[in-house]
């Protein structure tokens, strides 16, 4: 079949080469220049099946009301006079509730049990290296009541089956014997050692995938803009792009935030409104103190990924379109949470500051299959801040949708008709 992917992140890159295995003729198309350059290039690099629990949540209002103002807030919102945003973050603030919650964290459990098997698979039949450190995430608490809550999630997320382990203090130190300073200066108080949970590079990773699927016989047209998809009936014949038109018998959409656009002509309401997130990458020069294993802070909203000789920070959450401004009061913030963990680190030289928009549905959850009515149309998109994290999981499902082969889970738990 001849199939043509949309997108040439993570989650593009990688469904190209599993549909490329199953002897399908692949070409992907992307405005970039190269893969993986736009959402994909620089995020906080943690694969993290275990802890990939949605935003929304009980409490997440009030505490975003009391962060409206300020600058350097976690998650900030800038209202415009966009119908889609209010109607996002609407849905949004119907699903923090505890019953939608517990939901999310089992969808997301679920697909990130099954993404990270497809990555270790991936990885050791293609023999890639991206700068995996497969120790484990750990994720850090400072105050009492993030601890207390950190420890009632470890009791949850244990119970579902994944694998966490509730620490003390003197044992993240041991986990990860760069945070021992913060530990003696009282900035760590415990935490979750999510112990299947790995990170690395996923720009090097998707730039390797996309080698080997090159190798497979897949047709990258990079620098080539999709304006629309051209339909007749209730099939998809073709896609209109900068370069001229491109046919077809199947598409895969995983254009990320511009998936919705491209969709709306064919009456698909696709609940994905991009937010915007933010990274600074320093490198190590050798006499450095840094950590090998990821973080995640609970308190400042960051994590923390090393990539051999780079140490990135990343965090942050502002709905505000598809404004790719970086504000230095945000870019500041993050170095300041590098700074407080690892002092120096952030004041290394060259700190490169990257800002990315991340597709994020009101659940917290990719939408992959299908797209009634139309028949030969597959979506794969929305994964928010978990695409490297689901990406090698949700390109498994999408092969066996288009070959005709039954799924390893419950399709409904990821489908678009959940939103309805």
């Amino acid at each position: 079949m001849k199939i043509v992917v949309l997108g040439a992140g993570v989650v593009g890159v990688t469904t190209a080469y599993y549909l490329a295995e199953r002897g399908h003729e692949v070409t992907v198309i992307d405005r970039a220049e190269g893969p993986a350059l736009e959402t994909s290039f620089a995020n906080g690099g943690q694969v993290s099946a275990s802890g990939s629990a949605p935003w929304a949540a009980p409490g997440v209002p009030w505490q975003g009301l009391k962060w409206l103002g300020r600058a350097d807030a976690p998650l900030r919102w800038k209202p415009r006079l966009d119908p889609a945003q209010w109607s996002w973050l609407m849905a949004f603030l119907r699903r923090c509730t505890a019953e939608a919650y517990d939901a999310g964290v089992t969808r997301n459990l679920t697909l990130g049990r099954l993404s990270i098997t497809e990555l270790r698979l991936l990885r050791a039949r293609l023999g890639l290296d991206y700068h995996q450190q497969t120790k484990g995430i750990l994720k850090i608490a400072k105050s009492d009541a993030d601890l207390a809550d950190l420890r009632d999630k470890a009791a949850k997320l244990t119970a579902k089956g994944a694998q966490v382990r509730f620490v003390d203090a003197a044992e993240c130190a041991a986990i990860e014997p760069a945070l021992e300073p913060a530990v003696t200066a009282g900035e760590v108080r415990g935490g979750i050692h999510f112990l299947d949970d790995e990170s690395g590079d996923a720009h090097l990773f998707t730039e390797q995938v996309a080698a080997a699927a090159e190798e497979a016989g897949v047709t990258f047209r990079y620098g080539t803009a999709v304006e629309a998809l051209e339909t007749a009936g209730k099939a998809v014949t073709g896609i209109r792009t900068s370069s001229g038109p491109v046919a077809c018998d199947h598409v895969v959409v995983c254009l990320g935030v511009g998936s919705r656009a491209l969709l709306r002509p064919l009456g698909i309401r696709l609940p994905v409104y991009p937010v915007k997130g933010y990274s600074v990458t320093v490198d190590l020069d050798g006499s450095n103190i840094a950590p090998a294993v990821s973080l995640t802070d609970e308190e400042r909203r960051v994590v923390v990924s090393r990539f051999g000789t780079q140490l990135r920070v990343a965090g942050m959450a502002e709905l505000a379109g598809n404004d790719l401004t970086i504000d230095p009061a945000r870019a500041r913030a993050v170095r300041q949470a590098l700074d407080d963990l690892f002092p120096g680190l952030a004041r290394l030289p060259d700190a490169r500051v990257w800002t990315g928009l991340r597709p994020m549905t009101p659940d917290g959850g990719a939408i992959i299959g299908a797209a009634p009515p139309w028949a030969n149309l597959t979506l794969n998109t929305g994964h928010g801040t978990y695409g490297w994290t689901m990406a090698c999981g949700s390109a498994r499902l999408v092969a066996d949708l288009v070959s005709g082969e039954t799924p390893p889970l419950d399709m409904g738990l990821v489908s678009l008709a959940r939103f309805r």
